[in-house]
């Protein structure tokens, strides 16, 4: 077993509650994560929040248990949870069922029981809606925040500057603006 520690919140909204929630609840992080495409890095992280004060609750069991079109009235609910409300209650859907089913409804368990690195990268890439540079991001996230660093953590750990290195709303601006560069000298390249 790994040290690991718990930091109070993280600094990804602008609002106090919803950064203490991604520290808090595990499935809060993961679906932020999950929502975390084609919207600001605020507007993602917000959306566990968000969902938690619609719902009642960030039980994945029950979320994944929902009426599909139920799910999606709550994403639509103005202000929308995401610029795609739709396909984005399916992941989250799909997300919860996975929690769910392999990891007995507890999300944490999916960083707490990787036996090293890879197995780690392994766990987050099956999940629904996390994709590399996700599994990248949240390896990040999970080993400079959170303190978890199995064995072979700095085989799978990235490199580059990822949300794992914002730690105020300083950073998180600077992170933010080095990846619009980052998109603007890709463009430029004709890159996407």
């Amino acid at each position: 077993m790994h040290a690991m520690t718990q930091p109070t919140s993280l600094p990804f909204t602008g609002d106090d509650a919803a950064d203490r929630l991604l520290a808090e609840e595990p499935l809060a992080l993961l679906i932020g994560f999950a929502l975390d495409q084609q919207v600001t890095v605020q507007k993602a992280f917000s959306g566990p929040a968000v969902l938690k004060e619609r719902l009642g609750h960030l039980d994945a069991a029950r979320i994944a248990a929902m009426a599909p079109e139920a799910l999606d009235a709550v994403f639509r609910e103005r202000p929308a949870l995401h610029r795609f409300p739709g396909s984005m209650a399916g992941k989250v859907q799909a997300l919860c069922a996975a929690i769910a089913s392999d990891y007995g409804n507890d999300a944490g368990r999916v960083w707490r029981d990787a036996t090293d690195g890879k197995d780690l990268e392994r766990r987050l890439l099956s999940l629904p809606g996390i994709g590399e540079m996700k599994a990248k991001s949240l390896i990040a996230v999970l080993g400079k925040q959170f303190g978890v660093r199995p064995p072979g953590y700095e085989a799978v750990a990235p490199t580059w500057p990822t949300l794992g290195d914002v730690d105020s709303a300083e950073a998180l601006a600077s992170y933010q603006a080095g990846k619009r560069a980052h998109k603007a000298e890709l463009r430029a390249a004709g890159g996407d």
